[in-house]
């Protein structure tokens, strides 16, 4: 089993949701992150001087079988792109062992 750790635009987190359903990636948490980026630059708005180095973004921690990694990955670089700076990051890691409380189920049959 593996864990993917994907920080996407806030913007992108409807097409990005929708894809996973769309690839059977049902369950799956998110919450709302702010980090710092690469870019130095403040921007300007109405006379007023904003900085773009804290940078509000959604995090998604998602935990699928084996067989389900790449196509995940690759939904998620699908859907998360738009091409310029800040798109985002994903992180791949092993997960030892995932159990379901309920029916006590391990392994990947705790996924579905």
């Amino acid at each position: 089993m593996k864990k993917i750790e994907a920080i996407i635009r806030k913007s992108k987190f409807g097409e990005v949701k929708e894809a996973l359903h769309e690839i059977e990636v049902n369950f799956f948490s998110y919450w709302d992150v702010t980090g710092v980026g690469n870019e130095k630059q403040g921007h300007v708005y109405r006379g007023v001087s904003y900085s773009t180095s804290d940078i509000q973004r959604r995090f998604l921690s998602i935990v699928v079988s084996e067989e389900f990694l790449e196509k995940t990955v690759e939904t998620l670089l699908k859907s998360a792109y738009t091409g310029t700076v800040g798109d985002g990051k994903i992180f791949v890691s092993n997960v030892i062992e995932a159990y379901r409380i309920r029916t006590k189920e391990k392994g990947a049959n705790s996924l579905k």
